[in-house]
Formats: C-alpha cells, structure tokens, sequence
C-alpha cells in the first residue's frame, strides 16, 4: 500500500470519528431538555437520538453541499487540508463538550475548512469566499461565501426560532 493511499484512509477514519463526535456532541444537545424535564428517560433520549442522527446522517446532503461548495478556493483544499479542517472541528467539538457550551458541529467544520485552507495558502485571506452576491432575480440564500453560507443564517436561525416558538406558543395556549 502506497503513502498516499495510506492517506486516505487515515483522512477517511479522521472524517469517521468527526461524525462519531458530531454524533455525540450534537445528540446531547438535542435530549438534554426532555431528559432534564423527565419527558423521556436517558435511555429513551439517547435512542431516539441515535435513530434521527442516524437518518440525517444518511438521508440529507444540504450541509455537506454547503461546506463542499462556495466557502473556499478549492484550488486549496487538498487531502490535508480536509484532514486539518475536520480535526480542528473535532479539537472544538471536544472542547464545547467538555465545557457544556452549546455548539454547532457544522459551524466547526466550516471553520475548520477555513482555517486549513488559510493556512494552506500561506495567510493569503483571498483563499476564503467572504461574500458572492446571488444573480439578480434569486433568493438571498442561493449567494455564496461565508456571509449567505455562515454569518447570515446563524444571526438569522435564533431570532427566527424566537419568534416562531412565540407564535406558536400562543396558538397553544389560545387552544387550550
């Protein structure tokens, strides 16, 4: 087996224990409420869990699209660099862990792949997209770049998420 093969597979096990940790990291985050509050029993949470991590694991592609495509200068991202990227995403998935601070997987990754290709272009901060404008007549969100791919929906998703659960909430206690 050559070097470089060898490579691969050690890049490949490096992105197989990513999603084991984003796996963990992200399903502590998404029972800890009903766990906490005894709607469901540890065990209960954690199969639950597993099963829906697992399923959008293997049936979404929307964030992989979005990390593989329009963040940075591709003619960058090499075998190292991906491999880089997803350990500073798993060193900040374990810290955030370890600390209980609330975390975005994904967001790390992105980072991660931002910051190894940065590096891997010698500081050359061209390397990352920050901002490419949609064409004219499209959504905001078909832009690309770290400002319609990033910044933009994780300023929007808690302020979003806010005022739906407001308006929900009253329609539920309207109802009963």
């Amino acid at each position: 087996m050559t070097g470089a093969v060898l490579f691969v597979f050690v890049v490949i096990l490096v992105a197989l224990v990513f999603e084991l940790i984003n796996g963990f990291h992200d399903a502590a985050n998404s029972i800890a409420t009903v766990v906490s509050t005894k709607v469901l029993t540890v065990n209960q949470g954690i199969a639950i869990a597993a099963v829906f991590e697992l399923m959008g694991a293997l049936i979404g592609t929307a964030v992989a699209t979005t990390i593989g495509k329009g963040l940075v200068d591709t003619n960058y991202v090499t075998m190292s660099t991906i491999m880089c990227g997803l350990l500073g995403g798993i060193i900040w998935n374990l810290l955030t862990w370890w600390l209980g601070l609330p975390s975005s997987s994904s967001h790390a990754l992105m980072g991660g792949l931002c910051g190894a290709a940065l590096a891997a272009a010698g500081g050359d901060w061209g390397v990352i997209i920050w901002s490419k404008a949609p064409a004219v007549g499209e959504h905001w969100w078909k832009g690309a770049g770290l400002l319609f791919k990033v910044v933009i929906p994780m300023a929007l998703s808690p302020v979003v998420g806010f005022f739906l659960a407001f308006i929900v909430m009253g329609g539920v206690m309207m109802i009963s």
